[in-house]
């Protein structure tokens, strides 16, 4: 005969199964991709991709692109707001007519930004202006990537949802290497737009089985493989080595 203290620690668990069934199941969880293609209007020749492992609030990111303004920080960030498009930005967000598009005209298709990806320390929107802790795509290409990043349930959902947007900054207007101009960034009139107008975009869809297509014949597998492939503007990047593989296997045990 089952004891008093163990028949009420059983009748407990099955009262609370429906709901600890829900509340896993309410957990982000998923790998989602962007292929990261120019903004319109901004005279961008780049490409790349993007991926993100998604696991609860955690968030895991890999990203290479090139033809990027050379050796200039370019801020990168996860755009995502409930009440934007969820989609990069078209010729007709030149809401001022100047023929180019800044950060704030393609608000409304991305919405704000949720996670700063920089290299190093806060990956707030505190950040988003961080200029010092970015990638500096040296020869065009950049490559990035940080795992462990926090983020609120909300953007974990939405880009498991397909409702993140990455964008990548920085362009180059005048040609000249280096980002100036007398156009100020509608983001802070202490640097050149060139330094903030979205140079390269692309929207987080869930990853397809058995990988995302690399363009190469191949796949950039999901969970079980340490090695993730990425084509980025005809740039191979393989995000290997103990960081990537301790984060998949770690999200790989039960």
């Amino acid at each position: 005969m089952m004891k008093p203290a163990l028949a009420s620690a059983a009748i407990a668990s099955i009262a609370l199964a429906p709901f600890l069934g829900i509340a896993a199941a309410s957990a982000a969880d998923g790998d989602a991709v962007a292929n990261l293609e120019p903004v319109a209007l901004n005279g961008v020749h780049a490409s790349g991709t993007a991926m993100v492992e998604v696991n609860g609030t955690r968030i895991d990111v890999t990203m290479a692109a090139s033809g990027l303004l050379p050796d200039n920080p370019h801020a990168a960030h996860i755009h995502f707001g409930a009440d934007a498009r969820h989609e990069c930005p078209t010729a007709g967000e030149d809401t001022d007519g100047s023929g180019t598009l800044t950060t704030t005209e393609g608000g409304p298709a991305y919405g704000p930004v949720v996670v700063a990806l920089t290299k190093t320390g806060d990956t707030s929107p505190d950040s988003t202006l961080a200029v010092d802790r970015y990638d500096t795509a040296p020869g065009g290409k950049l490559t990035y990537e940080r795992g462990s990043i926090q983020v609120s349930e909300e953007v974990a959902q939405a880009i498991v949802d397909g409702q993140a947007v990455v964008v990548i900054h920085g362009v180059d207007y005048n040609g000249d290497g280096k980002y100036d101009g007398d156009a100020k960034s509608d983001l802070d009139p202490k640097l050149p737009t060139e330094a903030t107008d979205p140079a390269i975009c692309g929207v987080l869809s869930a990853a397809p089985d058995g990988g995302a297509d690399t363009g190469m014949g191949g796949t950039a597998q999901g969970n079980g493989n340490n090695a993730l492939y990425f084509l980025g503007g005809g740039l191979l990047v393989a995000a290997v080595g103990a960081g990537a593989a301790s984060r998949r296997t770690g999200r790989d045990k039960p």
